[in-house]
């Protein structure tokens, strides 16, 4: 008989006459001594490929986890080369442990599917895409039956909760709208002042910094971070209710979430947007006037330009995005934190949604607003 030390302190490996191969398990099998055994155990099995393997369990004293976990490995592999496997004066505590994990010659589980093709992912997404349009259509549809039921009835909008939304959303954010529209038209004004100054134009700045902060960016700032900051907040709100199941409890009791939960908040982003709006649009046109004073120009000379180049039409078309940006945010926020499904990860990815969807659809409906503006003279 050939004898093959391959670990002093816990294991001990002989082959015998007959091909087969002997583990001798010498004290403890758990978390500090188990990792050792197992590369010997491995080791020895690579080297002498055993039709026969017998553990000899006579000295275990403890077997936790770990250690049960390498019988059941060993096992595994021998029943996989199609050889025999058998366990010797295994105490009752380890046998109990051994069958609380299982047996290892139970079936495996099935392969994962593969992936699927290019084709078959494209027409998966283009029906979830088609699914979520129409979810969408219907939850526009639920809304504006909700929107009318408010207007009829104004005594049940709990107007409380479109104050507090309307704080949140509206008067908390004044500070960073603030800080975002001073640096934009500040930005915008030293990027264009470099140009301009070539062609005798530096003038025109004002100009350029009046019509695009109160017609297109103020707009479009706000509604950015509207939908970073409270889409995504009202997202997380509805979602959490949604995982906890307090809307079924809402449904239980007779109220539609819609109503009770969505038109406030949509209320309340639909009166805040125009004037974070105009707030944006100011703190712009103070960004520009800095900008404009730095390069020599009165500050008399730059509100002139400005009210030379902004008209009412223009202060009214940025007003009038700003309106359905608010619209567009909230709806889309809400709607997302009603579709959360159940899991642990299902309100942040709801509220990733909320995000991303915001962004697309403030995106389409600033560009529809531009052809309908061009076509329109404004």
């Amino acid at each position: 008989m050939a004898s093959a030390e391959t670990a002093q302190a816990v294991l001990q490996a002989n082959s015998d006459a007959d091909g087969g191969l002997i583990f001798f398990i010498n004290g403890p099998l758990d978390t500090s001594t188990t990792g050792q055994a197992w590369r010997a155990a491995l080791h020895a099995l690579g080297q002498s490929n055993p039709k026969r393997v017998i553990v000899d369990a006579a000295r275990l004293t403890y077997c936790d986890g770990a250690g049960a976990a390498l019988l059941l490995e060993l096992q595994r592999r021998q029943l996989d080369r199609r050889g025999s496997y058998e366990i010797r004066s295994l105490n009752a505590a380890a046998q109990s442990l051994l069958d609380l994990y299982g047996r290892s010659d139970r079936p495996r589980p099935a392969p994962a599917s593969p992936g699927w093709s290019s084709v078959e992912q494209i027409g998966r997404d283009t029906v979830a895409l088609w699914h979520d349009v129409v979810a969408l259509i219907a939850f526009v549809g639920e809304l504006c039956a909700a929107l009318g039921r408010a207007a009829r009835h104004p005594g049940l909008v709990r107007w409380k909760d479109v104050f507090l939304t309307a704080e949140l959303a509206g008067v908390n954010a004044l500070p960073i709208v603030a800080l975002l529209g001073f640096l934009l038209g500040l930005i915008m004004a030293f990027q264009s002042a470099i140009p301009m100054r070539e062609f005798g134009a530096d003038i025109y700045v004002a100009n350029l910094i009046g019509l695009s902060m109160l017609r297109e960016l103020g707009p479009l700032l706000t509604a950015i971070i509207l939908a970073g900051r409270s889409g995504s907040a009202f997202a997380a709100e509805l979602g959490t209710m949604k995982v906890s199941e307090e809307l079924d409890a809402l449904v239980t009791m007779g109220l539609e979430p819609v109503d009770f939960l969505v038109v406030p908040r949509l209320l309340a982003a639909v009166a805040m947007t125009p004037l974070l709006s105009i707030w944006a649009g100011f703190l712009g046109l103070v960004g520009g006037a800095v900008v404009m004073r730095s390069l020599g120009f009165p500050f008399v000379t730059y509100v002139i330009q400005v009210e030379s180049a902004v008209t009412v039409s223009d202060m009214i078309g940025g007003l009038c995005k700003a309106f359905v940006f608010g619209i567009v945010v909230a709806a889309i926020g809400c709607l997302r934190g009603l579709q959360t499904r159940s899991g642990a990860s299902a309100v942040g990815e709801s509220t990733t949604r909320a995000v991303v969807s915001g962004l697309v659809l403030i995106t389409i409906v600033d560009g529809v607003f531009a052809v309908v503006f061009y076509y329109l003279g404004i």
